[in-house]
């Protein structure tokens, strides 16, 4: 295991989950098949563009149970490349969500290789595979939060990354499902710096010869991506402590091999996009899209982030006079898992006092 990998791992065992409650009427203790996947079968899922996903599934996964006034539920969709697996280890007591409290919903978000992906879709595979929104993200989420669980209403919805994003899309799409939404470095709309980082990303796997047009076999290496991705991933003060000059060359080394967990290239395209196109005011003006939103927000930025500008999210913050929480280590985008003493009581507060 590369320390690239380390330092991903490091991030998605210690973000973030957003519940949503299925329709469940007695009290009863957590078992292991609430943490097993589901999937949801929506048949045919809508896009933004006009075209749509044929055979559409999401998966997820929940912890806890619904209480018998059916207010404690709470949505978690993914992080970039991330799965509802991975949200597994914020879901406990003393972390990001407790599920003796609240009856936690994981969603797995389009491209991440679990729900309908390029990677394993029969009817529309690889590049087949329509383009879709963070908002097409969030209307597949909603559909599995009213039709496969039959809920109406939900206490929170959560995310962080490209889980804030779609946050803040739940938030202005659907303003009276959910009483709090708490985005953690998300954002509602890209920054130049954001579309930089993102474009150099697509673009390294595009113009490397063993991405074959999408048409790949096995598991080919984009060291140039992971390169750009870990040099954004937290800071350069963060970087040079945690990566020494004697560790250099064995790390560096380690992006031209495959790393444990690798995301399917074309996956990682087309979430990409998805980031990339990502506007909850929809080609609007923000100051509209904050007038939508119903729900009390907590806004959580990491100061140092060089992956999600922090900027636009305390912006909206501001419009909406949002509580905002403010992560200041030098950790960057990284900064819930490293700050986990300081976020996880601020979550959990705001979520038991509202």
């Amino acid at each position: 295991m590369n320390n690239s990998f380390i330092f991903r791992w490091f991030f998605h065992a210690n973000l973030i989950v957003l519940v949503t409650a299925p329709l469940i009427l007695a009290p009863r203790m957590a078992s292991a098949q609430d943490r097993a996947l589901q999937f949801a079968e929506l048949g045919t899922c809508k896009l933004d563009g006009g075209a749509q996903i044929e055979n559409c599934r999401l998966g997820y996964r929940t912890w806890g149970t619904l209480n018998p006034e059916h207010t404690n539920a709470v949505v978690f969709p993914t992080w970039f490349t991330g799965t509802s697996e991975q949200i597994s280890g914020n879901v406990g007591p003393g972390k990001l969500v407790d599920p003796a409290k609240y009856f936690v919903v994981a969603i797995d978000a389009f491209g991440n290789g679990v729900s309908s992906s390029p990677s394993n879709s029969t009817a529309q595979p690889r590049l087949k595979f329509p383009a879709f929104t963070t908002r097409d993200m969030v209307r597949a989420e909603y559909r599995l939060a009213t039709e496969t669980l039959h809920l109406t209403h939900v206490h929170a919805v959560m995310g962080i990354s490209m889980g804030g994003m779609q946050t803040f899309e739940w938030m202005v799409d659907y303003p009276d499902f959910m009483d709090l939404a708490i985005p953690i470095v998300g954002s509602t709309r890209l920054t130049s710096y954001d579309l930089l980082l993102w474009h150099g990303e697509e673009d390294a796997i595009r113009t490397n010869p063993a991405w074959e047009n999408g048409n790949y076999t096995g598991h080919p290496v984009f060291p140039q991506m992971e390169i750009l991705h870990d040099m954004n991933l937290t800071t350069p003060t963060h970087y040079a402590r945690e990566i020494t000059l004697a560790d250099f060359d064995a790390h560096y080394a380690g992006y031209s091999k495959p790393s444990l967990g690798q995301m399917d290239p074309n996956d990682r395209i087309y979430q990409l996009e998805a980031m990339i196109h990502h506007d909850v005011a929809h080609g609007g003006n923000l100051e509209d899209a904050a007038h939508q939103v119903h729900a009390k927000a907590l806004v959580v930025a990491s100061e140092q982030d060089h992956m999600v500008n922090p900027t636009p999210a305390l912006a909206f913050a501001k419009l909406l006079g949002a509580k905002t929480l403010l992560l200041t280590s030098d950790c960057g985008h990284l900064a819930p898992g490293r700050e986990a003493d300081k976020l996880n009581p601020a979550v959990e507060t705001f979520l038991d006092n509202h």
